[in-house]
Formats: C-alpha cells, sequence, structure tokens
C-alpha cells in the first residue's frame, strides 16, 4: 500500500506506524489466527478492520472488509460511512444529496445508487447548462458541442449502457439492472462533472477577479504618482 487520500481533507498520506493498524475480531476471538495453505485465514469469520489516522486534519477513517471464507462479501466503511467526498456549498444542494446518497448505497443497492446519480447528472446538466429538454437522452446529445469530445463520449457511453439514459422523467419508478462496479464507475463520473465544471469554474472566476482587483489597485496608486 503506498498511500491513502484522506476522505476528510483528501491529503495523502503515506502508509507507516503513525497513520495505518489493523484488528482482525472474528467469531471467536482470536489473538492471533493462523492461515491455510491458499492464503485465507483458518477462521472463516475473521474480517479485517483498517484505522487510518490523517497527520493533517486528525481524523480517523475505518474501513471493515472480510477475509475469512464466510464473510468475504463484507466489504463497510465505518467511518465516513460512504465514499462521498466533500464538495463545496456552490455547487447545490439537491446535487449533493443525491451524489452522497449514491455514495452511501452503492453496495447495498447498486440499482438504486444508478438511479441517484443518474438524477445527479441531469441536475448538473440542467443548473450548469440550463439545458432542459424532453429527457436525458436528448439534453446530452445537446452538450456535444459544449463540451470536450472525450468528457462527452464517456457521457453518452453510459447513457447508451441503460445507465443514465433511462427516460427517469418519465416513470421514475424505472431502475435498470447495474452491478456495483458499474455504480462505482458512475459516481467517479459525477465527481469529475463537479470538478470539471463548478470547481474549475468557480477556481476560474477566483483567479480572474483577483487579477483583476490587483490591476485596479495597482493602477489607482499610479493614478496618485501622477
Amino acid at each position: 500500500m503506498s498511500g491513502f487520500q484522506c476522505p476528510y481533507c483528501s491529503m495523502v498520506m503515506s502508509i507507516s506506524d503513525e497513520t495505518y493498524s489493523t484488528q482482525n475480531p472474528s467469531f471467536y476471538n482470536p489473538r492471533v489466527f493462523s492461515w491455510n495453505g491458499d492464503g485465507t485465514p483458518a477462521d472463516e469469520s475473521v474480517i479485517e478492520i483498517s484505522f487510518y489516522k490523517c497527520p493533517n486534519c486528525g481524523q480517523y477513517t475505518i474501513i471493515a472488509n472480510g477475509i475469512g471464507k464466510m464473510v468475504r462479501d463484507v466489504h463497510v466503511p465505518i467511518r465516513p460511512f460512504s465514499s462521498a467526498k466533500q464538495f463545496p456549498d456552490y455547487i447545490p444542494e439537491a446535487i449533493r444529496s443525491d451524489y452522497e446518497e449514491a455514495c452511501a448505497i452503492v453496495n447495498l443497492s447498486p440499482k438504486a445508487s444508478a438511479t441517484l446519480s443518474r438524477r445527479c447528472l441531469q441536475g448538473m446538466i440542467h443548473d450548469f447548462w440550463d439545458i432542459k429538454l424532453k429527457n436525458l437522452n436528448q439534453e446530452i446529445t445537446a452538450l456535444k458541442d459544449k463540451i470536450p469530445s472525450d468528457l462527452w463520449s464517456s457521457i453518452d457511453a453510459l447513457r447508451q449502457l441503460g445507465i443514465i439514459g433511462a427516460h427517469m422523467e418519465k416513470d421514475t419508478d424505472v431502475i435498470v439492472d447495474i452491478d456495483p462496479n458499474e455504480a462505482e464507475s458512475l459516481i467517479k463520473l459525477i465527481e469529475l462533472l463537479m470538478k470539471e465544471w463548478y470547481i474549475n469554474r468557480e477556481e476560474r472566476n477566483k483567479l480572474f477577479s483577483d487579477i483583476i482587483s490587483t490591476n485596479e489597485s495597482k493602477q489607482a496608486k499610479r493614478k496618485k504618482t501622477e
């Protein structure tokens, strides 16, 4: 393990005894457990709880993973509860709420997570681009000449998979079949779009404002010396 990104402050920490530790509880709660020849623990119920302590913000991240043969389906983020990143308040609350809920249930119900991500994407297209058409398919098509081609192709590819191209405004109860990896891919796309659209715009506007403000201040000083 080369590094770990803190979900609270986004710092990538190096893994050491100061930042990382593990415990291995099980039904029998052994202090030391043995391993089978295939590399699996002899105790079929053992899980691994990983603790990360961020040296930057001091927050703890805790994750549980099943490593015994009867609990390999366990992969539970304990703290924070989901993998959702903290996005700025200037991104509309409804969009952030849908994103956070999609992250929270990505493993429990990937189909429901995908539906929330799809709604999150449509909300961003409505809010950021002010594109409101008959359905999401048409709205994505309307984006073609407005964004980089590779970004548009990625969005359209997911639409063709039937994830983000469903006509959610006609029947919000329709949930497409999707596995956890596909749901996770859609969440990553949402995160990328939040950065590419909202965060980059905010940073660009701040940079432009700072430069203009600096110039106005310098010009005013020049006039005083004339």
